[in-house]
């Protein structure tokens, strides 16, 4: 897996049931207009905020109706029988990998205790195949994952320990990963990244922001070699402006702004609905949309 990837939101209706219809559609829309492959079920899909039934209802929706080859789903909790039960079930739908957040509650958690926790989720799934990439979000989590940590389990275990999505900011780091690990995906969380991909050796991005830059950020891809300065600006100065809002309600309010879907720009709690103020400035984005396919 590699290349531009959405981390996509989830619809949810005024009571917070997630709707399947308007989630395909955009995934479909997202998969035809750039990206590489979807990120199911992350941060920016809520789903820390839904319970195991759910997720698991949506990453069976999204692995019937699309490529899993195209595919990876969030299933870390901070209980490691939920992560087993999430990542058995992410593997029986065909997905190829799961993302998974550390356990994040018992703090400090020390290196070992988290390569204990990854090396059970490793053994309780057995000969499934599903890879397993590492989710470093220490601003969430509070228990970030150390290169030295990463390279111990991938070491021990390179079939099932085999990439990262690094929300940190810190490129340094992801550099340290590819540096010390060559056969190791990293893909750093936003699409800015991609000026140094080719070179730092990034096996892409996984990118909220992604859901609108995507057309954008296609064109960098396919030329990383030589990234346009031109286009690399543009995709800069989108992301800043929509991450300048809270991030998670500005994405999906700029997928109901295309969609015309109002149901869009409902969040879960803790989220809060945007302020006039703050969909006035996200409406003078001028995003690098196709017309709607779907």
């Amino acid at each position: 897996m590699q290349g531009i990837i959405a981390a996509v939101p989830t619809p949810v209706d005024a009571q917070g049931v997630p709707q399947k219809a308007p989630f395909l559609e955009h995934c479909r829309w997202a998969l035809e207009n750039g990206c590489d492959a979807l990120n199911v079920l992350g941060s920016t899909g809520e789903a820390n905020s839904f319970d195991a039934a759910t997720r698991k209802e949506i990453m069976t929706w999204a692995a019937e109706a699309l490529d899993t080859a195209r595919l990876m789903v969030g299933t870390g909790t901070p209980a490691l029988a939920e992560t087993l039960a999430l990542s058995a079930h992410a593997d029986d739908a065909g997905y190829g990998v799961a993302l998974v957040l550390p356990p994040y509650y018992y703090k400090p958690a020390d290196e070992d205790g988290l390569f204990r926790w990854y090396e059970a989720l490793h053994h309780g799934l057995g000969r499934r195949r599903i890879e397993i990439y590492f989710y470093n979000f220490p601003q969430m989590t509070g228990t970030p994952l150390t290169p030295r940590l990463i390279e111990r389990l991938h070491r021990a275990y390179p079939e099932r320990f085999t990439g990262i999505k690094d929300s940190s900011g810190d490129l340094a780091y992801c550099r340290t990963l590819t540096t010390a690990l060559p056969d190791f995906a990293v893909f750093p969380s936003s699409e800015t990244s991609l000026a140094e991909a080719a070179t730092s050796g990034f096996a892409g991005c996984i990118s909220a922001t992604v859901n609108q830059t995507a057309p954008l950020c296609a064109q960098v891809w396919r030329a990383r070699g030589a990234p346009n300065a031109e286009t690399m600006a543009r995709i800069a100065a989108l992301r800043s402006a929509i991450a300048s809002e809270p991030l998670i309600p500005a994405v999906k309010y700029l997928v109901a702004r295309r969609t015309t879907a109002g149901l869009w720009a409902q969040t879960l709690p803790p989220f809060t609905s945007l302020t006039d103020a703050q969909t006035a400035r996200l409406d003078q984005i001028d995003l690098p949309m196709p017309a709607l396919t779907h």
